[in-house]
């Protein structure tokens, strides 16, 4: 348990404090434990680069000072409803009650693209413009965990209408929104959590 929330804590002064290549990379290695040279194919460079950015974040965190007790999470009853809200919303492609699910400050970031973005109103402004989501239903949520993290698989789907991998994505909440969503976009992350390459909304729902 003691160890659990250890890992818990870094990952969450991850987010905070590491800029998007090094924290991409921390999470990859540290949280979810792939290889090296897993996480170079990942991100599209090399294995000395991928421990050269880990080596950066590691001494990050060694200054980064931070206090368990700064550390507020909602508690069960607030994060199941925030976690619903969040998957109400994007099954029904409703993009303000996206929105409405965020901090306002909060940051998306889908690794190995090294674009992010910050707010909101933009992240909202971005899943409108890029997902290929077209219709209410194209956005399946399969839950899972990230070291106690609220997790999903995220489908959309093909021109034969059946839902496939699209990216998976690992939540950050606080008691006001979630402040940090990390969606990867290495569909072989979707196996290592147990998550089928296609899914059907039944199952989705029945996994929720």
């Amino acid at each position: 348990m003691t160890r659990r929330h250890s890992i818990r804590l870094a990952f969450i002064a991850a987010l905070q404090h590491l800029p998007p290549r090094q924290r991409a990379v921390f999470v990859l290695r540290e949280v979810l434990t792939f290889s090296a040279a897993e996480v170079a194919t990942m991100l599209e460079t090399t294995p000395v680069a991928v421990n050269s950015l880990l080596q950066r974040a590691r001494a990050q965190l060694e200054h980064t000072h931070l206090d368990e007790g700064g550390v507020t999470e909602p508690d069960d009853r607030e994060q199941r409803e925030l976690v619903d809200r969040y998957v109400t919303a994007m099954h029904a492609n409703d993009i303000e009650g996206l929105v409405e699910t965020l901090t306002a400050d909060a940051v998306w970031e889908m690794p190995p693209f090294p674009a992010w973005f910050e707010g909101a109103a933009k992240i909202g402004e971005m899943v409108a413009a890029q997902s290929p989501a077209q219709q209410p239903g194209d956005h399946l949520l399969v839950p899972t965990k990230a070291n106690g993290q609220p997790a999903f698989g995220l489908y959309l789907p093909d021109d034969d209408g059946v839902h496939r991998a699209f990216n998976l994505q690992v939540l950050t909440l606080t008691r006001t929104g979630i402040s940090h969503i990390v969606a990867f976009f290495d569909l072989r992350l979707f196996a290592r959590f147990g998550l089928p390459e296609t899914t059907r909304r039944v199952e989705a729902d029945h996994g929720a």
